[in-house]
């Protein structure tokens, strides 16, 4: 798996970087507004460093540059809001060379003529609104089976001011004269894979703007002081930005996605190119409004940059019409069988699959639960502590598929984070729990490297053999996830400590051999740092456990702890070092963990509803309203997959990308649970029901995904989190 560039990107990406910063200034684009949005230095300029010429093929004398290398370029031209059909050129130099129509070529390469795409059939729409269509010297478009090369002249353009004076224009392209560069099938497929790419160029650029934006925003909220604060502290104010900066990393790997599924030709592609220009278009739009309200007055003033950019986020995703019709497309895409030619995109170095070794060790899993899973055990099963079966554990033990991340030595397989990922994913796949699995393997890594010879032989042992599960006591009720507020108190006692107090949300104690416990040792130091963890049997005296249930149809407890005793031995680490011992378990929960699985098989329940479910005298999945929508909660899963995946890559790869697990997790539980919202609206009311199936499953997932937006640290928190680590935000945290 690779998310990141190779050397030869990055010296393009920076070269671009450099070029605009200087040449696409913010006082060259305001002076190109001022005439019709274009600078032609800066045309020529883009000419000269090869713009053109890169998605040319070499037979036809370009460059033979592939789609990444271009959408790269085309996130410096949204960052930089640079003037001019540059990615429209781009692609119709594409276009020319493809088709051979080496005379128009040249002077579309050298900067001399200005190329535009008209993204409609002329047949249809003679009349039509273009991307720089007020400076376009040729225009390629489709004319029924002819592909055509329209001249314009400059009678025939037409200057209009526009929401961002970005240099579009309206031209009658039928009646303007037109060469014939290719007929036939082929010639149209060729021309209709030139727009698909132009929709992730576009989606690209638009990706780069919103960045930018958020960044601004940023910024300015570290400089701006309200009531005597920096207005970056506000909750109000950091929050919003940290879902927009999450978004927008979401929405470029999503694109960088779809250019790789063309690449080898998965079946999801073409729903998904339109799913990335529609998902960008609408988060650029977002992204601009609210980087604009930062600014608060300020943002409506012309002296601020930030309004250019919530004007162009506007018109650049409109250009094509209503975005909203790029969910219905994506929707007749995936339900309706409608085609797509789609793009040769080069060269791509990323790669999003896990690996050989990933793919073999999630086949052996997938045959183990197929083998072992009886009708009765799959009855058993469920998304919580409840779905835990002891026979099943011990058995995963014995294969060595409970914890293969751990050494041969410790009952694992050394198996990679990629090959444990996948694992995990066949586990959601057969609907398996593993939160017994998952806490359990906290536990052990914080015995395994604070652990005393005693808990190591005592207590580890039996978890590496599956023979024990521990849950988590870290939330009170007075303190949420804020844990280290802990008041439960672990009081020296002769040769060990007396445990007093509260837990709440141990999930699975009433299941567990042991819970490890967050104790306060010292109340007269900051509350980070007297805290201590301890490992205490479930058994021992003086513990109560006490159901908790839920409306998700999931037992939580709270446990109560009176005058409990337990060795200095079982103690975790130094005393009042319980946050650096704790730091392990939090490694591990923060590595790209998500819910796209569920959310996945949510959207696959409510598609057989959609089946069953009849509206307007036929199936409601042949409605286009209903397709565009189970089209938008598919696009959600993408783009939580590819955070969650980004989060892996990034640990596993020792890259710095900040507080990108916390992304991954906020991301997939939130449009989970839009989506569980959604779903069950657009399938009501047979989705009200419990009865056993598809209902039942819309329904429960409705109301497990509330939890999830909870597990692990709420998503407010993880928001602060975002906002401060990946924005640079004051602390907005006492």
């Amino acid at each position: 798996m690779n998310f990141g560039l190779n050397d030869d990107q990055q010296m393009l990406r920076d070269t671009f970087a450099r070029f605009l910063d200087e040449h696409a200034s913010m006082p060259r684009l305001r002076a190109a507004q001022e005439t019709g949005g274009f600078d032609r230095a800066l045309w020529q300029g883009l000419a000269e460093l090869g713009t053109f010429a890169m998605r040319v093929p070499e037979e036809a004398g370009g460059l033979g540059m592939g789609t990444l290398d271009a959408g790269l370029v085309a996130e410096e031209l949204g960052r930089t809001l640079a003037s001019g059909p540059v990615i429209e050129a781009v692609l119709a130099a594409r276009l020319l060379g493809q088709l051979g129509a080496a005379d128009l070529l040249a002077g579309v390469v050298d900067g001399s003529a200005v190329a535009s795409l008209a993204l409609r059939d002329v047949v249809d729409h003679s009349l039509q609104w273009l991307p720089g269509g007020a400076q376009a010297d040729l225009v390629l478009a489709r004319r029924g089976e002819d592909i055509v090369a329209i001249a314009v002249s400059e009678i025939d353009r037409k200057a209009e001011d526009n929401l961002a004076a970005n240099g579009i224009g309206e031209l009658d392209l039928g009646k303007l004269p037109a060469t014939v560069l290719a007929s036939g099938q082929q010639a149209v497929e060729t021309f209709a894979g030139g727009l698909e790419e132009w929709k992730l160029l576009t989606a690209l650029a638009l990706n780069g703007l919103a960045r930018e934006a958020v960044r601004l925003a940023a910024a300015y909220a570290c400089e701006r002081q309200a009531f005597g604060q920096f207005i970056g502290t506000f909750q109000a104010i950091s929050h919003p930005l940290a879902n927009f900066q999450v978004e927008v990393e979401g929405g470029k790997h999503f694109a960088w996605k779809v250019i790789h599924e063309i690449s080898v030709g998965d079946e999801s592609a073409a729903a998904n190119v339109s799913l990335a220009l529609w998902w960008n278009a609408q988060t650029a739009v977002r992204a601009g409004i609210q980087g604009l309200r930062t600014f608060g007055g300020y943002g409506l003033t012309t002296e601020y940059d930030i309004h250019l950019y919530n004007l162009r986020a506007k018109a650049w995703g409109l250009i094509l019409g209503d975005p909203a019709r790029l969910l219905e497309e994506a929707g007749r895409r995936i339900y309706a069988g409608e085609a797509a030619a789609l793009p040769d995109v080069g060269p791509v170095s990323i790669d999003f699959d896990l690996g050989e070794e990933a793919e073999s060790l999630a086949r052996e899993t997938d045959e183990f639960f197929r083998k072992t899973l009886t009708p009765e055990l799959k009855k058993h099963a469920h998304y919580s502590w409840d779905g835990h079966h002891p026979e099943v554990h011990r058995k995963l033990a014995e294969a060595r598929l409970l914890f293969p991340e751990l050494p041969p030595e410790k009952g694992g397989r050394a198996a990679s984070p990629y090959a444990s990922h996948a694992v995990a994913s066949v586990w959601e796949e057969h609907g398996w729990t593993g939160h017994a699995k998952g806490t359990t393997m906290m536990v052990a890594a914080m015995i395994d490297k604070f652990g005393s010879p005693e808990l190591k032989e005592q207590v580890l042992k039996p978890i590496l053999a599956g023979e024990t599960v521990c849950s988590l006591g870290y939330s009170e009720p007075g303190s949420g996830s804020d844990v280290f507020a802990a008041q439960t108190k672990a009081t020296p006692d002769g040769n060990g400590w007396r445990i007093d107090g509260t837990k709440m949300f141990t999930s699975g104690a009433n299941l567990a051999d042991y819970v490890i416990m967050l104790c306060r040792t010292n109340p007269d130091v900051a509350k980070h740092k007297g805290l201590t963890m301890f490992i205490l049997p479930l058994k021992a005296e003086g513990i109560t456990v006490q159901p908790v249930h839920t409306f998700q149809d999931e037992r939580t407890n709270i446990t109560f702890y009176d005058g409990v005793k337990v060795p200095d031995t079982w103690r975790l680490g130094e005393v009042d070092g319980g946050v650096k011992t704790m730091s392990a378990a939090l490694e591990l929960e923060h590595r790209g963990g998500g819910f796209s699985k569920a959310h996945h098989a949510m959207i696959k329940a409510a598609e057989v509803l959609a089946r069953e479910i009849q509206f307007e005298g036929r199936p409601l999945i042949e409605d286009r309203g209903a397709q565009g929508r189970l089209a938008r909660a598919r696009a959600h899963v993408a783009i939580s997959e590819m955070l969650g995946l980004r989060a892996l890559w990034g640990a596993e790869e020792r890259q710095n990308l900040p507080a990108a697990g916390p992304m991954a997790k906020l991301f997939s539980s939130e449009k989970f649970l839009e989506d569980g919202s959604d779903l069950l609206d657009l399938t009501a009311p047979l989705s009200l029901s419990k009865r056993e199936g598809a209902a039942l499953f819309v329904n429960q997932s409705y109301r497990h995904a509330h939890g999830t937006t909870i597990y692990a640290g709420t998503s407010e928190v993880h928001r602060s989190m975002i906002a401060e680590r990946a924005l640079g935000l004051p602390r907005s945290r006492g």
